[in-house]
Parts: C-alpha cells; structure tokens; sequence
C-alpha cells in the first residue's frame, strides 16, 4: 500500500466521520450530541473519532487549519512589487467570486447551528484570532520585526474578513441567495479595502 492511498483512505474515513457528525448536529443541535453518539453512528470507536478531530468542534470546523493559514499564505505567495494589502484584496476576490464558504456563505444551516451554539461561536471566533495572529506573525517574520505597529497592520487587514464572514451568514440566516450575497460581500471588500488603501497601500510591498 503506498503512502499516498494510505493517506486517501484516511482523508474518506475523515470525510465520512465528519458527514454524520454534520447530519446529526443538523438533525439534534451540536450541544445534544455526543462524541459517542458519532462514533457509533460512523461504526467506529471513540478513539478514531478523536484522533481524527481532537476537538468535537473540529467536526464542524474542519478546515479551520486552512483558514487560520489563508491570509499569511496569502501575503506569503504575493508577487514583487505587491503589498500586504494587495495581496489580501486580490485573494478575497478570487474567493469570492468562487462563493468559497470560508468567507461567509455558509448552508443556511451551517450558519443556524453555529448560531445556536455558544461553543460553536466561540471557535469561530477563536479561529478568527487565530487568522489574525498567523498574519502578525507572517508579517515579523518577513520584516524582522515583531511590535504593536505590525499587529495593528494585522488586525486592520483581518477585520476584513471577520466583519463580512459574519455579514455573510447574518444574510444566509435571512434567506437572501448564495449568488447574491457573493456579490454584496465582493462590494463591501472593495469598498473596505479602498478606505485602508490611503494608510496601508504602500506597506509591506514585496522587494
């Protein structure tokens, strides 16, 4: 068995665990289900189920990794002569126009069992943090510097994001289409990222 079928036998194990995980926190509310539960509605052990998702929020949020990484990689694989926050425009709207679901178009009833879980809310917002932290500590490593000033740069860029994810699902909840808040959320971002331009347009261009 080579490496590579290894690894996708356990990324469908990983998969089929998490889709009735989703099925019945959709069908129970996450808080009324139990690691246990999934477990044994999956037909594995409780030891499986935790070595793949360590936290039972990780089976909500599982590509919370990705996440956390994407505007550090973002600002990471920008090209020369391309800021910070050029950067993040460009991948914001790249993501968008491909209604990525990381950036707040979420199933309506992703959004309605995150809503109605305190726990769930707070990973999403600790995801958040962590998305921001990433991008700070990109920022120090590439300029050798790590102080107030680049975390504020961080926290400016970030809040992007955090601001409208939450836009986005806050209309999902509402009804209003995936394709229509796709584009309300690209003219905010645009709108958004305009206001920073004048202050954060320059900084951290790419040598």
């Amino acid at each position: 068995m080579t490496t590579g079928l290894r690894e996708r036998r356990k990324q469908e194990a990983r998969r089929a665990i998490s889709g009735v995980a989703m099925e019945m926190f959709a069908a129970k509310g996450f808080d009324e289900v139990t690691i246990s539960q999934v477990a044994e509605a999956a037909r594995v052990s409780k030891m499986t189920v935790t070595n793949y998702f360590p936290r039972k929020e990780d089976l909500v949020f599982d590509r919370a990794e990705v996440i956390v990484r994407s505007l550090a990689d973002a600002v990471a694989a920008r090209a020369s002569g391309e800021s910070l926050l050029a950067a993040i425009r460009r991948d914001f709207a790249e993501r968008i126009a491909e209604g990525d679901v990381t950036l707040g178009v979420p199933t309506p009833s992703f959004a309605r069992m995150v809503q109605n879980s305190h726990v769930l809310t707070a990973r999403r917002r600790e995801i958040a943090d962590l998305c921001e932290q990433a991008l700070g500590d990109a920022i120090a490593t590439e300029t050798g510097v790590d102080d107030a000033q680049q975390r504020i740069v961080a926290a400016q860029l970030a809040s992007v994001h955090r601001v409208l994810f939450a836009e986005g699902a806050r209309r999902i909840l509402d009804g209003q289409s995936r394709d229509v808040i796709c584009r309300v959320l690209a003219e905010a971002a645009r709108r958004a990222f305009d206001l920073l331009e004048p202050s954060l347009g320059d900084y951290g261009v790419k040598a």
